[in-house]
């Protein structure tokens, strides 16, 4: 890299403009990582804890939500490639024991066709819930699934009870229970654990030792910035730190730790087809019209021109971001943590959204 390239990586105004605003919008804290041709910059702003003023360290672990959602995508992708599954099996086949619609295939699940019940409940356009199988929009939320455990096969079971949302394969939704299945589907195929399994296919290959499935192990390692949830209690708003958190709740929908470093070096790797071949990766980008999602990862067309492979997440407390550009030489990952400010759930992912729509625009305009 050039002396001037060196310099302009070091020196980008337009994300610390865009962290602050993050920051001013009532997140406590922001992580950044974007690697281009300038090279690669790191950042932060706000702070790593309330009431302290030091700042989210850059190299922070952090609960990255439904990026979890790509690698065990990739991690079936690499079966496939194995030949230990096929993406038109019949998951019923595999897991005779749900009784699945027979029609459901393992790209059904992947793409969110299935029209299987999200266990962690269903948004309806008119803005009405219907609730699921993990308790989880206020108190209850802190009280009841914080600590607790749960088991996959108990969260597709709570699912499987409700009615499905539509034929399997004749629309899209979104679906925390297909994920869960998936991993079910893993385990069932290659007799080892899903940890076991990324760690074979992906953590361990690309070398990402800041990555991990945790389980349920409430805690995070060191360093990390900390995660804090609000709810109305009685007309009071109250705040609770909910760094420490059994992860089991949502499983391999979203459970999986990692840092902005690892992130980037698996979705390059991904997009620039060292983890899959170039005909899975094919499969993998073929969207559904709807949102524009394929197996594992949002396929978007930007208004000013060019494509933007990504997969968001959030965690409550936390927010993770992931986005590539299709060669995997332009990257962008980071997380953000929630603050003290008095944010209902739908205005706190708006905001989320806003913010990752600035920072898309800072990197890949």
């Amino acid at each position: 890299m050039s002396e001037q390239n060196n310099a302009a990586a070091q020196d980008r105004p337009e994300l610390r403009k865009a962290m602050q605003e993050i920051v001013d919008a009532g997140f406590a804290g922001v992580q950044l990582r974007v690697n281009d041709e300038l090279g690669e910059w790191v950042g932060s702003a706000g702070v790593s804890q309330l009431g302290r003023t030091a700042k989210p360290p850059t190299d922070g672990h952090f609960r990255v939500g439904s990026v979890t959602k790509t690698f065990v995508a990739t991690v079936v992708l690499q079966l496939v490639a194995e030949g230990r599954l096929g993406l038109e099996d019949l998951v019923a086949d595999h897991l005779p024991e749900f009784r699945l619609d027979r029609r459901i295939t393992v790209r059904m699940l992947l793409q969110h066709t299935s029209g299987l019940f999200n266990f962690t409940g269903e948004f309806s356009k008119d803005g009405s819930v219907e609730p699921g199988v993990v308790a989880g929009w206020g108190k209850e939320w802190v009280v009841d699934l914080q600590h607790a455990t749960y088991r996959p096969e108990e969260l597709v079971r709570g699912a499987l009870a409700k009615s499905a949302r539509f034929e399997p394969g004749t629309a899209w939704s979104y679906s925390n229970t297909n994920y869960v299945l998936v991993r079910l589907l893993i385990e069932q195929v290659t007799g080892r654990s899903l940890p076991e399994e990324t760690h074979r296919l992906i953590l361990g290959p690309l070398g990402l030792t800041g990555t991990l499935l945790p389980e349920t192990r409430e805690d995070i390692p060191e360093p990390h910035a900390h995660g804090y949830f609000g709810y109305d209690d009685a007309g009071q708003w109250k705040v609770v730190d909910t760094t420490r958190f059994n992860p089991s709740w949502v499983s391999a929908a979203g459970d999986m730790i990692s840092t902005s470093r690892d992130l980037h070096t698996f979705f390059s790797a991904l997009n620039s087809g060292n983890l899959i071949s170039t005909e899975l990766l094919a499969e993998m980008r073929v969207a559904d019209p709807t949102v524009g999602y394929g197996l594992g990862v949002f396929v978007e067309e930007l208004d000013g021109g060019g494509t933007v492979l990504h997969h968001n997440g959030g965690f409550w407390g936390w927010g993770a971001m992931m986005y590539s550009t299709p060669d995997g030489a332009k990257t962008l990952t980071g997380s953000l943590t929630s603050g003290d400010v008095e944010m209902d759930l739908p205005t706190m992912a708006g905001t989320f959204e806003k913010v990752k729509q600035t920072l898309v625009k800072a990197v890949f305009a």
